[in-house]
């Protein structure tokens, strides 16, 4: 029976400290940008076909 107590004090402090690492991301602003990686699948398209012409653009520059 002991043994169910350690356990379950044992669950409560990792619990404890998962949440407090939870709480430190929040306050940090790690979840704050919600809407642009919804997005940036949507434009992905077309900062690839972007990237060919900059590059042939700063070659021609070096020539």
């Amino acid at each position: 029976m002991s043994v169910i107590y350690l356990l379950i004090s044992i669950s409560i402090i990792v619990a404890i400290g998962f949440f407090i690492a939870f709480i430190t991301a929040v306050k940090t602003g790690q979840y704050d940008d919600d809407y642009t990686p919804s997005v940036r699948m949507l434009f992905d398209d077309e900062l690839k076909k972007e990237q060919p012409k900059q590059i042939q653009t700063t070659a021609e520059k070096q020539v």
